[in-house]
């Protein structure tokens, strides 16, 4: 068939200069050499297509680098300092912590306590100390309005706009469970409202010798509240000379009635419902940029101490340093604290 083709083709029915037909090998040569040029524009559309794939192939792979770069986990203030490189011989994972005897103000271990960082939920307790300080009525009845939901870190409450509770039960659910509406609320309904509010705040920290300390709003979702270790102990102290405090802080439980229903509360800290540990004020935190944080009161090893854990990176690892600490403290061990003295030296922080 391809021959009797060529035939009929003038330019491949051509003959010699001695009259006779050209060959059919030759005729084939013939054909290929006007086939060679559809061939290579057929291999050039294939390298064409070629580089096409491999176009798309390129920008699929950078296509996905991009989405890994976006949804990559954000940094806390401690890891982009470099604070989770601190080595310490307890190997906490919380790249802040402090220990401290609560009544002689010995530090007994140190780890970035003069860092200032984020404190999240910690706030609380300052705004539990400046609430109960200022006297305001324990019974009078606050409203969650729309005023009090969380624009900043678009954090979720049950307590919906509408709902009535006492000023005594937002500062339960404040400092037990961290409810953010309720410490916003209870902020609001200081004289002078949140503005006045965060200045007494700020006031309450200057006369406790909190220097590296600042505050802006009652619940700790904004990352510009921030502290150190060392002024959180202060605090803690501070906030442990009252009883109701102390005793909103430690509860495992808590429900409260807001009309149709019953909302149950659970401690945000574990170790209160630990029969293990004797706790006699405490205090969680989370955010992104202050990872997460507790402070405590508890006694142990016969003495009463001050705990201050921040940027801790694992979920349940603030709990766990506290442990370590207390493993350590009970089996009589000395260890040396990074910057600090051996254990059992008198080194003091002021808490006064």
């Amino acid at each position: 068939m391809l021959l009797s083709g060529l035939a009929a083709d003038p330019a491949q029915a051509a003959r010699r200069k001695d009259g006779k037909p050209v060959e059919a090998s030759q005729r084939v040569k013939s054909a290929k050499k006007a086939v060679a040029p559809a061939r290579g524009l057929d291999q050039k559309r294939q390298a064409r297509k070629g580089v096409s794939r491999a176009a798309l192939r390129r920008g699929a792979v950078a296509g996905a680098a991009a989405t890994a770069v976006a949804v990559a986990p954000r940094l806390s203030y401690g890891q982009a300092s470099g604070l989770h490189e601190t080595a310490d011989p307890l190997d906490l994972k919380s790249s802040v912590a402090l220990v401290v005897d609560q009544d002689t103000s010995e530090v007994l271990f140190s780890k970035n306590h003069q860092a200032v960082l984020p404190i999240a939920s910690l706030t609380k307790l300052m705004t539990a100390l400046i609430v109960t300080e200022a006297r305001q009525p324990l019974d009078e009845a606050l409203v969650i309005t729309h005023e009090d939901i969380d624009t900043e870190k678009g954090s979720r409450s049950r307590l919906s706009p509408g709902t009535v509770l006492t000023r005594g039960e937002l500062l339960h659910l404040a400092l037990m469970s961290s409810e953010n509406r309720a410490a916003n609320a209870l902020g609001r309904n200081y004289p002078g409202g949140l503005p006045a509010f965060a200045a007494a705040m700020n006031r309450k920290a200057a006369v406790l010798g909190m220097n590296s300390t600042r505050f802006v709003e009652p619940t700790g979702l904004s990352s510009s509240n921030q502290s150190s270790a060392a002024d959180l102990a202060r605090l803690v102290k501070a906030a442990y000379q009252h009883p109701l405090l102390r005793e909103f802080s430690t509860s495992p439980a808590h429900e409260v009635d807001i009309g149709p229903r019953t909302l149950h509360y659970s401690n945000t800290n574990g170790l209160v419902r630990n029969p293990g540990w004797d706790i006699g004020l405490q205090k969680t935190g989370y955010i992104v940029e202050a990872g997460r944080c507790l402070v405590m009161q508890a006694q142990m090893a016969g003495r009463k101490l001050i705990m201050v854990f921040l940027d801790s990176a694992g979920k349940q690892s603030r709990l766990g340093d506290a442990e370590r600490v207390r493993r350590w403290l009970e089996s009589g061990a000395s260890v040396r604290s990074p910057g600090q003295p051996l254990s059992g030296t008198r080194d003091k922080a002021s808490l006064s």
